[in-house]
């Protein structure tokens, strides 16, 4: 251990105060007989927002942190400040982990694996015909590729800017094939026809409550997927469960990206069972 001082890390984001993350990194850390430590940089309690990103970087890199995980609303704008990507944060056009190493910022996306493992884990077998997505921002990317990876045949993705939705759309036609992505304009028509429905927008946070479609298109046979675990009740999933929809919460990818990003932080394996049952003995 004389060699490795220990791991300090950092969350930047807006409105992160009730995140479990720093507390399921601490653990497993403790748990692997690592000194590790997790802070949060809450860009609404700092009273700043993500053109303070720059000086952020500087200043983690100055107190030698290992590394940062990025967060609404930050996972798009941090691209320009960094010095490498992995091929998943290049494909995806979004990163939630830097690494800071020999003096290189170095971007990872975890969250599109995180995303599809709780796919696999919680929605297995349901219908992938038709699929809309709300949400076309930096983790919404993510989960667009995660989904036509987990065999989404087409995805209809709604944002409240809607060239944002095409550039995605464009991206992902790229990567996967023609048509098999397009940017919404009527939501009562594509979720008639979709087999589900999944949220990738802050929409049903606590500092955000609230519905990110009406409630009256909601019916039983749709699944429903969210990426908000604070609280890890929406509004949505109470809303979806009272109707008898099949649903997963954003508990799985919030332990499964963070799983990942402990391993790209530490260089150790992490136990994503003992993290995965550590996230659901916290509170809240």
């Amino acid at each position: 251990m004389s060699r490795n001082p220990g791991i300090l890390v950092g969350l930047i984001g807006a409105g992160i105060q009730a995140s479990r993350t720093p507390a399921l990194h601490e653990r497993e850390g403790d748990a692997q007989g690592l000194r590790y430590l997790y802070r949060l940089i809450d860009l609404d309690q700092l009273g700043l927002d993500s053109n303070a990103l720059p000086q952020l970087l500087e200043a983690a890199e100055r107190m030698a942190f290992t590394g940062l995980n990025i967060t609404f609303p930050c996972k798009q704008s941090i691209l320009a400040l960094l010095d490498e990507l992995s091929p998943e944060a290049r494909g995806i056009g979004a990163v939630n982990t830097v690494v800071l190493k020999d003096g290189k910022r170095i971007g990872h996306n975890t969250d599109c694996l995180g995303f599809a493992e709780g796919f696999r884990r919680g929605l297995a077998g349901v219908a992938r015909q038709q699929v809309v997505q709300m949400g076309a921002g930096g983790a919404g990317a993510a989960v667009a590729h995660a989904l036509l990876s987990e065999g989404v045949q087409q995805l209809s993705i709604f944002d409240v800017d809607n060239s944002r939705a095409q550039s995605l759309a464009d991206n992902l036609n790229q990567h996967f094939g023609p048509a098999r992505a397009k940017a919404g304009n009527d939501l009562p028509a594509a979720l008639a026809e979709a087999d589900g429905l999944v949220n990738t927008t802050p929409m049903g946070m606590a500092k955000l409550p609230g519905m990110p479609v009406p409630l009256e298109l909601l019916r039983a046979d749709l699944w429903v997927a969210e990426i908000v675990y604070f609280p890890l009740q929406t509004e949505l999933l109470r809303n979806a469960r009272a109707l008898g929809c099949r649903t997963l919460d954003g508990g799985t990818m919030a332990v499964f990206q963070a799983v990942k990003a402990f391993e790209l932080f530490s260089g150790v394996r992490a136990d994503a069972q003992r993290m995965l049952e550590h996230f659901h003995s916290m509170p809240g």
